[in-house]
């Protein structure tokens, strides 16, 4: 699949072939889904807690005597029944991490930047570059390059200014392309890849050698 490169101005530079075994891969919606829960799975701290009826603090003694009363038998204003005890089966710290082999990931990802590419969600500019952090000016990029869609745009690596442009924009998300992951790729309607960004996205998930050499020249 030949897709064009163009500059920061949006003017056709250049052309370039898509890997195959990349963006034209087999779309597995069941393997996005696994490894987007597992990506929100492993975000979530867990360390939400609730105070059982042996950790409240109240008093131990026996509410009133066990018989006589013609009330219901208690020892304790600890239990769940009253307030101020403890709660019963309450949230515990837990870890909600997920695992999934590294095969798997990848495939994913495959599979979602091929949707991504059949659906002219993918955009390559040749260098992404700014003198300072302008929000005006990135909004004003991705205008030109993916119009009013929400967009991704992938570096190659820690870039200051174009992060802080990107920051502040409500549907402009910037990220480094070693970290492209599951949840920005489906969050956002357009993917805006520098040149080195995708040659970097093609050494990691490319799957034949040969045909990554190839797009790097």
């Amino acid at each position: 699949m030949q897709l064009s490169v163009v500059n920061m101005a949006g003017d056709v530079v250049n052309s370039i072939e898509l890997p195959a075994d990349i963006f034209e891969a087999n779309v597995n919606v069941g393997l996005m889904h696994q490894a987007l829960v597992r990506q929100l799975s492993n975000a979530r701290l867990g360390t939400h807690k609730v105070k059982g009826r042996s950790e409240v603090s109240r008093t131990g003694a026996k509410l009133y005597r066990q018989k006589g009363t013609g009330n219901a038998r208690h020892g304790s204003r600890r239990a769940p029944i009253f307030v101020g005890g403890g709660v019963a089966h309450g949230p515990q710290v837990r870890d909600y991490s997920k695992k999934m082999p590294r095969k798997m990931r990848r495939a994913a990802l495959r599979s979602a930047l091929t949707a991504k590419a059949a659906a002219d969600g993918v955009i390559v500019v040749d260098e992404i570059t700014m003198d300072q952090p302008k929000a005006k000016e990135m909004a004003a990029l991705v205008k030109r390059l993916a119009g009013d869609d929400s967009t991704l745009v992938v570096i190659p690596g820690r870039d200051v200014n174009v992060e802080r442009s990107a920051r502040n924009l409500a549907d402009v998300k910037a990220i480094h392309a070693p970290y492209l992951n599951m949840r920005d790729l489906l969050g956002h309607e357009k993917v805006v890849l520098s040149l080195d960004a995708f040659n970097i996205i093609v050494d990691i998930l490319g799957t034949s050698p040969v045909m990554a050499e190839e797009s790097e020249a």
